[in-house]
């Protein structure tokens, strides 16, 4: 009984071990984590969410992973624009682990590195720029920075989801001198905008004096139409009550006695101008006597008995 003591104190010892080796050996992966798993130093498995089992004594987790988007602080860097200026930008770099794998043995620290992708990216892609470009087309430096990191660090199983500016620091003699041109750009604007009303003013001004004109003689055209029309109606009334009068005349004359008040009614409105005339201060001279009315008859009917046969 002395001599079996021993023995079965280390069975204990080792069903404990065991045991203990046993209980070690269960994993439980939380949800969004990777454990890349190495036996005897080469790897084997990358366990994700749910309950895993390791080879006691053999397996061990070498690398464990968050698969969540991480966001990191890009220091400040100085940076020269193409136009030489020196500017200090400051951002936020958006990624996270899409393979545990290559995240493990594909680089030694792939947080640093990504960093330090983004903070050589950002001086390149800034380079390229004007100093007032670098304010107006943050996106695309962003985009820029975003695709270069992202395509660098793909050998890594790391993604780039995005990349942020938050400041760009410039020189205060810099920034006045920008101020100013803010400002001689603006008062150029305004001139410009003041010009343009000016001209649109006067140009509105010349429209109504040109369609007040337009309207005026447009009215006069049309008082002028109208006057015409009544002139012209007033002579086809007066031609058509003359030629009526003239036919009644006519008529009158084929009638007995025609010819002879025709005579006597030329006498009467020869003799009526001629009194007209001696009102005036004139001298007249008359081709007849007048004293003898009979006188004036017979020439009067001597001119239409020449009307008569000449027609």
């Amino acid at each position: 009984m002395i001599a079996l003591a021993p023995i079965i104190i280390v069975f204990g010892l080792l069903g404990l071990i065991v045991l203990v080796g046993l209980v070690r050996s269960i994993r439980i992966v939380p949800a969004q984590t990777a454990m890349v798993i190495e036996r005897l130093g080469k790897y084997v498995h990358t366990y994700h969410a749910g309950f895993h089992v390791l080879v006691p004594f053999i397996d061990r987790v070498r690398y464990h992973h968050n698969l969540k988007e991480h966001a990191v602080d890009v220091p400040t860097q100085p940076c020269f624009t193409w136009d030489n200026v020196k500017i200090e930008v400051d951002g936020v770099l958006y990624y996270r682990v899409v393979d545990p794998v290559k995240a493990s043995y594909g680089i030694t620290h792939y947080r640093y590195g990504t960093v330090q992708l983004a903070q050589t990216t950002m001086r390149s892609v800034i380079g390229k720029l004007e100093l007032d470009k670098t304010f107006e087309e943050r996106q695309q430096i962003n985009n820029e920075i975003m695709q270069a990191v992202d395509e660098a660090t793909d050998p890594w199983g790391i993604k780039i989801t995005r990349y942020e500016i938050q400041n760009i620091s410039v020189p205060d003699d810099i920034l006045t001198a920008m101020e100013i041109q803010v400002r001689a750009e603006r008062e150029r604007r305004a001139a410009i905008a003041r010009s343009q009303g000016e001209m649109e003013s006067k140009i509105n001004y010349s429209v109504g004096v040109m369609e007040e004109a337009i309207n005026r003689s447009e009215g006069e055209k049309e008082r002028r139409v109208n006057e015409a029309g009544g002139r012209a109606s007033e002579i086809r009334a007066l031609a058509k009550a003359t030629a009526e009068s003239i036919r009644q005349v006519a008529g009158a004359l084929d009638t007995d006695g025609g010819q002879e008040a025709l005579v006597l009614r030329i006498s009467e409105a020869y003799i009526a101008e001629l009194e007209k005339l001696g009102r005036q201060s004139t001298d007249v001279i008359l081709p007849m006597d007048l004293s003898d009315i009979n006188t004036v008859r017979d020439r009067v009917k001597t001119m239409l008995r020449r009307g008569t046969e000449s027609g």
